[in-house]
């Protein structure tokens, strides 16, 4: 009998020490994978059993029970985060386990350029095949409701950036990061502000960065250009800025802006009113925020693009004629 006992034992001993030089096998072994690279997702609300499942269908030879039993071991059975993810290399479980635990998704990004409007804005985010889009279908109104923004109209109250995201991410998360962004900008550079800048409102300062952000051909010219439009706006004059005219005109501008277009009035028409547009016009960079509320010291009242990109700035219209007369004489012979 004692003999027995004694044998029990060392097979109790030697199949523990078994499972046990297994189970450090296993888990430091690379995963079969059937190719690589190798990308799954994990929907929300999946538990283990389920993302176990979702690597197997994948090329992910996990190798079910044992995966399973690993993660209820470490007690990380109920960590398993939702999202893409992708294997660029072999891993062993531990690596992909914790991989899964950690949520080390796959991320994407989108590109939103300064001086869109938000009409390309939304076209860049339906257009990305790695967004959730929860967004198609809403007016201005009902979108800036799901981003719990208090504004109704959203031209210009979102920060051009690149935004990186985990593939399957919803559009709304990335334009509530975007328009939180353009918020916090907006607060510090008006805090920051030049004491003599005549805005009411920092909403007010935003729309005059949306139009400097179009009218500078050259980040060189821009704090003196806001300087000029901040000059005209201080003594009543009329800001004469084109592409508040063909913000105005929509869909139905052709490229070509005539006379016509600048006579014919309406709320943006500078040209025909004083003061500022209703609304930015685009969305603008940073640097036009710092322009528009620090703008570069100058006496001119008007500028006029020499054709590569730089401005020509002048005090007086009859310099500014001249200028006009002189660069669109060189314009036509580059043209030629």
């Amino acid at each position: 009998m004692h003999t027995l006992v004694k044998r029990l034992l060392f097979l109790l001993v030697a199949a523990g020490l078994g499972c046990a030089i297994y189970a450090a096998w296993y888990v430091r072994t690379p995963i079969a994978l059937d190719k690589l690279p190798v990308e799954f997702d994990i929907p929300p609300g999946t538990a283990l059993r389920g993302a176990i499942r979702q690597l197997t269908t994948a090329g992910v030879r996990v190798g079910a029970g044992r995966f399973e039993l690993l993660a209820r071991v470490l007690g990380r059975a109920q960590d398993i985060k939702a999202g893409s993810y992708e294997l660029t290399r072999p891993v062993t479980p531990l690596e992909l386990l914790g991989k899964l635990t950690r949520g080390d998704v796959t991320q994407a990004e989108v590109k939103l350029i300064e001086g869109w409007t938000f009409r390309q804005f939304r076209l860049a985010l339906d257009q990305n095949p790695y967004l959730r889009h929860e967004t198609q279908g809403l007016d201005k109104a009902q979108l800036m409701a799901r981003i719990e923004a208090s504004e109704t109209e959203p031209e210009g109250l979102f920060f051009p950036d690149t935004y990186l995201f985990a593939k399957g991410s919803a559009d709304v998360a990335v334009l509530r990061r975007s328009y939180r962004a353009m918020q916090r900008h907006l607060a510090q550079e008006w805090a920051a502000r030049d004491a003599n800048v005549p805005y009411r409102t920092p909403y007010e300062a935003l729309i005059m960065a949306s139009i400097i952000e179009k009218e500078t051909g050259r980040p060189a010219d821009r704090d003196l250009i806001g300087g000029v439009l901040l000059n005209r706006l201080r003594i009543g004059m009329r800001l004469q800025a084109d592409p508040t005219v063909i913000y105005g005109l929509g869909a139905s501008f052709d490229g070509n802006l005539t006379k016509a277009h600048l006579q014919q009035d309406g709320p943006y028409n500078t040209y025909t009113r004083a003061g500022l547009p209703p609304t930015p016009i685009d969305m603008p960079s940073l640097a036009s925020l710092r322009a528009a509320l620090r703008p570069g010291k100058t006496d001119a009242l008007y500028y006029v693009s020499r054709g590569d990109g730089s401005s020509e700035f002048s005090r007086t219209l009859n310099d500014h004629n001249r200028a006009v007369t002189k660069y669109q004489r060189l314009n036509r012979h580059r043209r030629d």
